[in-house]
């Protein structure tokens, strides 16, 4: 059986990089030389995001093992926006890359069915099943407990894809739910995941992680090696890194002995590196796809350098 997480760590092997890229498209993060090619209505603007999107594809496939898209950021621009996001995950999976819908769902019953069956599994019309965004892996929220999660486990296992369940974030309110104390004395963020182990224990691979994996950040390094070592089945996708604060040696900590059981997410570090003070004297606006390389073999050295120590 076809099994995600397998699939995620050969491909983080093959490219001896464990990032993935979020493309988080706003349409003033496009560069000005693209916006002009296109009008400014919802089409225009959406066929300018679809152009950037897949340029910072082209530009990163061979050296990042996978892409995170953000469906909110293609919600807002309406059914056009959500043609880009089926487009950019369709053009993802053409390069080779394993692709991740942030998503973060977390309905149930029928709901959450119907939406595992978009991302994950499979519509059924007629006598048909119909594969609609049939992505690798989604985000989930576990607020609304088991019966949040069970429908994309049960997909996961039925189609070989995957999930990453928000366990703690690096965002500096998370600490007001995700951090109380309950009366065993142990926070929300550890019972999470534990459930997060539970909920996975079918579907571990031959590296020893679950396809049903957890989202850590990268701000909180003492949780991040707290987790570790009370989930030693559960990947970790760790996002907060750069922009929001998180340092490569601290996001080292998410890692197991063998450089392994954890994934980084950079977004904005990486799509507008055109823009950073690192890169922007080095490359033009007509550049920004070297500067994106630029920064992605940058980060990877930085965190392949701190994992192997």
């Amino acid at each position: 059986m076809i099994n995600a997480m397998d699939n995620l760590i050969e491909k983080i092997k093959e490219t001896n990089n464990p990032t993935v890229i979020g493309i988080d498209t706003k349409y003033d993060m496009v560069p000005e030389y693209i916006r002009s090619k296109y009008d400014d209505s919802l089409e225009g603007v959406s066929n300018a995001i679809l152009e950037f999107n897949k340029r910072l594809i082209d530009a990163t496939y061979d050296i990042i093992p996978a892409v995170k898209v953000n469906v909110a950021f293609y919600e807002m621009y309406g059914l056009n926006g959500m043609k880009v996001f089926e487009e950019t995950c369709k053009y993802a999976k053409e390069k080779k890359m394993i692709v991740m819908a942030d998503i973060k769902r977390g309905d149930i019953g029928n709901t959450a069915k119907a939406y595992s069956n978009a991302f994950l599994g499979r519509t059924v019309i007629g006598d048909r099943e119909e594969a609609i965004y049939d992505v690798d892996f989604v985000t989930l929220s576990p607020y609304m407990g088991t019966d949040s999660i069970k429908p994309f486990v049960e997909d996961c296992m039925k189609y070989g894809k995957g999930a990453f369940v928000i366990v703690k974030t690096s965002n500096p309110s998370s600490g007001e739910l995700q951090d109380l104390k309950l009366e065993s004395g142990e926070e929300v963020y550890t019972k999470v995941i534990k459930l997060v182990e539970e909920w996975g224990k079918d579907l571990i691979g031959k590296y020893g992680y679950s396809s049903i994996s957890a989202v850590v950040g990268a701000t909180y390094p003492k949780q991040l090696e707290d987790l570790r070592k009370i989930a030693p089945h559960t990947f970790f996708l760790i996002p907060g890194y750069g922009a929001q604060g998180g340092k490569a040696e601290d996001i080292a900590l998410g890692f197991d002995k063998n450089g392994i059981g954890g994934i980084v997410n950079s977004s904005r570090g990486l799509m507008c590196a055109y823009k950073s003070d690192r890169w922007k004297d080095e490359f033009t606006e007509e550049e920004f796809e070297k500067a994106t390389r630029a920064e992605a073999v940058r980060m990877r050295d930085e965190l392949v350098g701190v994992v192997e120590k």
